[in-house]
């Protein structure tokens, strides 16, 4: 796979863990090493109370991989770990098998054949550890994010969690909530990487670095304009929305309330701003929010919401539970029987059924070697993303992929939107397997 100029020199081959490589050492030894094998990413289960899931970094994981190269100083690193042999054979890696997937913002459901690598078992192998730390992160911040954005009926959400999470995965997480629909984001990185709309203005140490509330405000309008968001609860929230009004004129564009009982604090500062005049002025309400705090803010008069910890930790399933399982050998199933581990062997591809209008059924897991009638109205949920080691041409964008995340949801029966604990929202049949 040829690498990104944004991406070109930086290794992506030690994001992995040791006996990725000390199997490809043995197999590259006894002569298993260029079996032709699948192996398939799925999660046995959701998250407790989720009913469905969200796949997310995808294209972060393409990107990945087209840069998993053991150049020489990866190589030197490795020394005593693995022979030489496969070291030089290591020297010359590139993976230059097939990958098919579910495209990134599509919804998944336990036992979903979310990606399916083919190759040798070496080529394949390696790829493990990169390929799940990437998807259950990724997939576990856009799962959440999506409920809150559910929750939130239209409001727009401000991703705010960089603070909250590993500087890398700040990054990511931005990204994966974006996807599911959060309107912006408070991390640069993410708009540089990403081309992530950005936002945010000052914090509660802009107000008390100043001698007074209204100096603070003062200054920040005019700095920034009276569209600006002034921060009103550092000291008493009324008097900061009378002094935020003062500074900036009936015209400001929104006030943000971080602490306290936000659903009352938002009545009583609407009543405020109109009060003043200020009819047109947001509300922005921050604070340890998500889905459920969001969910029960619906009836009060907010504007937007601002959502940290709780998304970049995938609101309590800080993972998505997936798995990177080896399903097929030189073209027989094999499967791990274990009780509480077990897997279906065989490669796999999956149908997701609607009815005529539009909304979906079931999703049907089955083997490739197995035909599956597809309906007018049914879906192949599987696509192409890498072929003989190059990526596929012409794979989704990030917002065209914000995009199909919406109208899959969608097609979601209502009750599986719900945040309640439930069955997932389609049944997953597995037919043939």
């Amino acid at each position: 796979m040829t690498g990104s100029p944004s991406s070109a020199g930086v290794s992506t081959a030690l994001f992995t863990d040791r006996y990725e490589l000390t199997m490809a050492a043995a197999a590259l030894a006894d002569g298993t090493a260029a079996r032709q094998c699948v192996f398939e990413v799925f999660a046995r289960r959701l998250p407790d109370g989720r009913r469905y899931g969200v796949v997310a970094g995808t294209d972060r994981l393409l990107e990945s991989i087209e840069r998993f190269r053991f150049g020489p100083e990866e190589l030197e690193r490795l020394q005593g770990v693995v022979d030489d042999g496969t070291l030089d054979w290591l020297a010359a890696y590139r993976f230059s098998g097939d990958i098919d997937g579910y495209p990134e913002g599509e919804l998944y459901f336990p036992g979903s054949p979310i990606l399916t690598v083919s190759g040798t078992f070496v080529d394949a192998v390696l790829l493990e550890t990169l390929s799940l730390s990437i998807l259950n992160h990724d997939s576990a911040v856009a799962s959440a994010a999506a409920r809150m954005v559910t929750a939130a009926a239209g409001r727009p959400i401000i991703e705010m969690g960089s603070r909250r999470t590993h500087e890398a995965a700040a990054v990511a997480a931005a990204r994966a909530a974006y996807l599911a629909g959060f309107a912006a984001t408070s991390n640069l990185e993410a708009e540089r990487r990403h081309g992530i709309p950005t936002t945010g203005t000052a914090a509660h140490a802009w107000v008390l670095l100043h001698d007074d509330e209204l100096g603070a405000f003062t200054s920040q309008v005019k700095a920034l304009g009276p569209d600006t968001t002034l921060l009103v609860d550092t000291f008493d929230i009324r008097r900061g929305v009378e002094l935020a009004v003062e500074a900036a004129g009936t015209g400001l564009g929104a006030i943000r309330i971080d602490s306290g009982d936000l659903g009352e604090l938002a009545r009583q500062a609407r009543d405020q701003l109109d009060a003043l005049g200020a009819t047109e002025t947001r509300i922005v309400l921050s604070g340890d929010l998500d889905e459920y705090a969001i969910a029960a803010l619906r009836a009060e008069p907010v504007d937007s919401y601002g959502v940290g910890t709780s998304v970049v930790t995938g609101s309590g399933a800080p993972t998505a539970g997936m798995v990177y399982k080896l399903v097929e050998v030189d073209g027989r199933p094999v499967a791990k029987r274990s009780t509480a581990k077990e897997s279906k062997g065989g490669r796999k591809s999956a149908v997701r059924r609607y009815k005529p209008t539009g909304t979906a059924i079931e999703e049907i897991v089955h083997p490739v070697v197995t035909e599956v009638a597809v309906g007018p109205h049914d879906r192949v949920i599987p696509v192409p993303l890498v072929r003989r080691g190059e990526r596929v041409p012409g794979l989704p964008t990030l917002e065209q992929s914000r995009a199909h995340l919406r109208a899959a949801l969608v097609s979601v029966p209502w009750e599986g939107l719900k945040l309640s604990r439930g069955e997932p929202a389609l049944p997953t049949v597995f037919e043939g397997t």
